[in-house]
């Protein structure tokens, strides 16, 4: 008899995504926002685990606090003067944390020759909107008096985190950001048309998804919140955007992206029409995925080193 999760699965072009899908979907019940918070977040962290590698043994890594928010160093050895990347992971704000997105900071830390600090920023429902965003914040003024260059990135929430810190600190004249790294960015875009419904039941992430986290995280309009609400885009950091086709997400990262194009803001968009949300965890699965992660680094390098967009 053939598997359930192989014929549910069978469209996915790529073997690799196949396989991420597969596995993943077995540590989840097919009602998992039935149960609590604290079951779900189990759930999640067992599935971050199974897929999370080893940190490459180049780096330095240290827990640190700024306030009361935890965070994590990582940065290769014997390095001085490095630029740095606040790093802001997704989990729909209301999962993940340090551990989560371990291997993912680690990796293009090593990678991109540039230190990665990655925060366990307060968590919905028990704290809902502004509080990951005022945590982003308060690290992002602290790693601005440690470093003379920073960038932000994230992914999925930790993208729409980012983009939410570049415009506070355009608003608020500083801290200076060099650059935005935003994967699978949540925007807050209108999901009555475009990928929200074309892709509303895509693999992994359905637009019905998007609504529970949104509704959770409790950010109504505020532009901190839903960053694509901004008027004004003028003077925002530069960005380098990742759009995976199979999410509903997908034209958040376009629709940003014409929004600073419209501002004479430099914005790279890298389209993904084989990878689904949360591919960066397959990029030791997927070609299409290790590719795209690839240039992930690549963005991070050339914007935290050189202040640009890479050619």
């Amino acid at each position: 008899m053939a598997d359930p999760l192989e014929l549910k699965y069978a469209a996915l072009k790529d073997p690799g995504i196949r396989a991420f899908m597969i596995a993943g979907e077995r540590f989840y019940p097919a009602d998992a926002v039935s149960f609590t918070m604290a079951e779900q977040r189990g759930f999640y962290d067992r599935y971050c685990a199974h897929f999370r590698k080893p940190r490459p043994e180049s780096l330095v890594v240290n827990d640190f606090l700024v306030m009361s928010v935890p965070c994590r160093l990582y940065a290769p050895k014997l390095s001085n003067g490095l630029p740095v990347m606040l790093y802001l992971h997704g989990g729909g704000y209301v999962l993940g944390g340090l551990e989560s997105h371990d291997d993912v900071c680690a990796e293009i830390s090593d990678r991109a020759g540039i230190a990665v600090v990655g925060v366990n920023y307060r968590l919905a429902p028990e704290h809902p909107f502004p509080a990951a965003f005022n945590d982003a914040w308060a690290v992002l003024q602290h790693l601005s008096g440690q470093y003379d260059k920073i960038i932000v990135g994230g992914d999925s929430a930790g993208g729409n985190l980012s983009a939410a810190l570049a415009l506070k600190a355009r608003d608020e004249g500083g801290p200076k950001i060099a650059g935005q790294v935003l994967i699978y960015p949540g925007l807050g875009g209108d999901v009555t048309k475009g990928s929200y419904v074309a892709q509303a039941n895509a693999p992994g992430l359905a637009t019905k998804d998007v609504l529970y986290y949104r509704d959770i995280y409790k950010g109504g309009s505020h532009k901190f919140a839903e960053p694509l609400r901004e008027t004004d885009f003028a003077g925002l950091p530069q960005a380098f955007i990742v759009a995976a086709g199979l999410d509903p997400l997908c034209d958040d990262s376009e629709n940003y992206a014409a929004k600073l194009r419209g501002a004479n803001v430099p914005v790279q968009v890298r389209q993904e029409p084989l990878l689904v949300h949360a591919f960066l965890r397959a990029r030791h699965m997927s070609e299409p995925a290790k590719q795209s992660f690839s240039a992930i680094v690549s963005a991070a390098h050339h914007l935290g080193h050189n202040g640009r967009l890479p050619d």
